[in-house]
């Protein structure tokens, strides 16, 4: 037999309180863009401008989660998945980003959560996973230090009307990429770009994250709380000193902007020095509000880069070497395929004395998949998966703090600038039917949380 078949993995390695999961996003799945009093977010302003989207897609039904939800659910189950991540769509909460609060929006995630409940599914929100209410973005988005205080009132209602049956929170998915990619390099929404920009909005995410940690802490005492991290396995291309310190500055970028202050060790100006621009945007009580003492912290890894010295690139001085210039195995997404990326940034982030549980909230991989047949056999998948779990066993063993592991994605969904043309489902979505067809990798994950 091969090794799909016949994995050497068994779920009781990893202990009996060891967290399973499958993770997904509001604007990538649910469709329904103006639906039941829901305000338009960035995203939806954004997929709408010509050029902005391969092929010209966008998300006006996505996956069609706002009318199917309850299909999906029932697949969750059936594929023995016991906790899901879903993310709150703001501006269907709130149309404005502030009061007042839609209650037709109120009462989709309620029908969700109940949904989860009963099925025996414990649910994971996650607060903001990227979709920004256009009507905020008008006013300066994330460049407004006014973006606390909105996401503040946001967060208030959230806790207000789900508290008594959520208790996982995610506050703040990955800042590092909408920020970098929406505010700096303006591939993403809302296509801002330059330095100030990034700066302006890194500093007030952040203050938004600890604000809204805060605000759960308070409404919902009980709650489990944490907030996500994109994190990247960065090495030098060669062992010269200046690819080692390029290697630094990416990392840092990277890996550290974002969870060092909120773990109250500040901005790490000293290994890149363009952040002590931030210092015109701090004011008197900002470092003591950055800090939060989460539950645990989610780490998002997918892949590894590779880095070398290029002074001529601005700020960081460093260049990634494409994993196809390095003739590598690569996804999709044309990221390398790289499992011991997994351990090394837990072992990294181990080091931080401030965190008490980490958990993976996200990791995957999108391939082509060929629905032949009624079937899907994503055997790339299945063994990326695979992999990946062995690199968690490994890290276990030697006794790295790791508590939990969450698939991206449930299905098959809209995967922002590149479309519908990166599938990274246990499940095929056929986005002309919205037929949905368990893959083989979802299969064999549902034979090993049995």
């Amino acid at each position: 037999m091969n090794k799909i078949e016949n994995s050497f993995l068994n779920k009781n390695q990893f202990g009996e309180d060891f967290l399973w999961g499958v993770s997904t996003a509001a604007f990538q799945i649910e469709g329904a863009h103006d639906a039941d009093g829901k305000g338009s977010s960035i995203w939806d302003v954004f997929t709408s401008q010509k050029g902005k989207i391969k092929n010209g897609h966008h998300a006006i039904t996505a996956c069609d989660f706002y009318n199917s939800y309850q299909t999906d659910i029932d697949l969750i189950r059936e594929l023995n998945i016991p906790n899901f991540r879903f993310s709150i769509s703001w501006p269907r909460i709130m149309p404005t980003g502030v009061h007042p609060v839609n209650q037709a929006g109120i009462e989709y995630y309620n029908k969700i959560i109940d949904s989860l409940l009963a099925a025996g599914i414990e649910p994971w929100v996650t607060l903001y996973h990227w979709d920004l209410p256009h009507a905020l973005e008008t006013k300066g988005g994330w460049t407004n230090r006014e973006s606390v205080s909105w996401f503040s009132q946001y967060v208030d209602v959230c806790a207000q009307y789900f508290g008594d049956r959520v208790k996982n929170w995610m506050v703040i998915n990955e800042p590092s990429v909408f920020t970098g990619a929406g505010y700096f390099l303006g591939i993403h929404a809302p296509g801002k770009k330059g330095i100030t920009n990034y700066l302006k909005a890194m500093h007030h995410v952040t203050l938004a994250t600890a604000a809204g940690a805060k605000i759960l802490r308070n409404k919902i005492p009980d709650a489990n709380i944490g907030t996500t991290f994109s994190c990247t396995h960065i090495e030098p291309a060669t062992q010269n000193q200046k690819d080692i310190e390029a290697a630094k500055r990416v990392d840092t970028l990277l890996n550290r902007t974002f969870i060092e202050p909120i773990l109250g060790l500040g901005y790490p100006q000293a290994d890149l020095p363009v952040l002590k621009k931030l210092n015109n945007y701090i004011l008197e009580d900002d470092l003591n509000n950055l800090s939060f003492d989460f539950d645990f912290i989610g780490l998002q890894c997918y892949t590894r880069e590779v880095v070398k010295a290029a002074m001529l690139i601005p700020y960081i001085g460093a260049e990634l070497i494409s994993a196809e210039k390095r003739n590598v195995i690569s996804t999709d997404m044309g990221w390398e395929v790289y499992p011991p990326a997994l351990y090394h940034v837990l072992k990294k982030f181990n080091e931080y004395k401030g965190i008490k549980k980490i958990i993976i909230t996200e990791n995957g991989a999108a391939f082509p998949d060929l629905l032949t047949n009624g079937k899907v056999y994503d055997i790339k998948r299945t063994h990326y998966i695979q992999d990946h779990l062995e690199q968690i066993l490994k890290a276990k063993k030697d006794s790295l703090n790791v508590e939990g592991y969450f698939v991206w994605s449930l299905t098959d969904n809209f995967e922002w600038a590149e479309g519908y043309n990166a599938r990274f489902g246990l499940i095929h979505v056929d986005f002309e039917t919205q037929q949905r067809t368990i893959k083989h990798s979802g299969l064999w994950f549902k034979d090993f949380l049995s």
